[in-house]
């Protein structure tokens, strides 16, 4: 797509601090990092999230992240990642292109996720049962 940004830096306009490139996939350093070593892996083709790329493109992001995320961490000397994927306005994504995020994680970093006010749990079973109604109607 000639107006993404992630799409402009694999065509090469647009540069990055790459760490990793394959013929599927392209990880490069995050230019707002959470923490030193955030990476972002990309699909070289064009989607708008992980709901809506092609299988085999999903399959190449998840494996580079297996495969890099290892160097990420002995490089910065973190102890954990977070590998995270925000899908929709509503989840934080600002870049309209697959991406996952590897942030290196430490113990006293200060980035909180996953905090929630307030109490969701009551009700889990009548969720369940409506996913499963979805599954089924879509026949899965």
């Amino acid at each position: 797509m000639p107006n993404c940004l992630f799409c402009q830096i694999v065509a090469g306009e647009i540069p990055c601090h790459k760490v990793y490139e394959d013929e599927n996939v392209l990880a490069f350093l995050d230019i707002h990092p959470l923490n030193p070593g955030h990476t972002q892996i990309i699909p070289k083709i064009h989607s708008e999230h992980l709901l809506e790329a092609r299988g085999e493109d999903f399959g190449a992001v998840m494996e580079a992240a297996k495969k890099i995320t290892p160097a990420i961490l002995q490089s910065v000397g973190a102890p954990g990642c977070n590998i995270h994927s925000n899908i929709g306005r509503a989840a934080g994504q600002v870049v309209f292109h697959t991406h996952v995020h590897l942030i290196p994680r430490y113990d006293d970093d200060g980035f909180q996720e996953w905090e929630r006010t307030g109490q969701v749990s009551n009700g889990l079973e009548g969720v369940a049962e409506r996913i499963r109604d979805i599954l089924v109607k879509v026949g899965m």
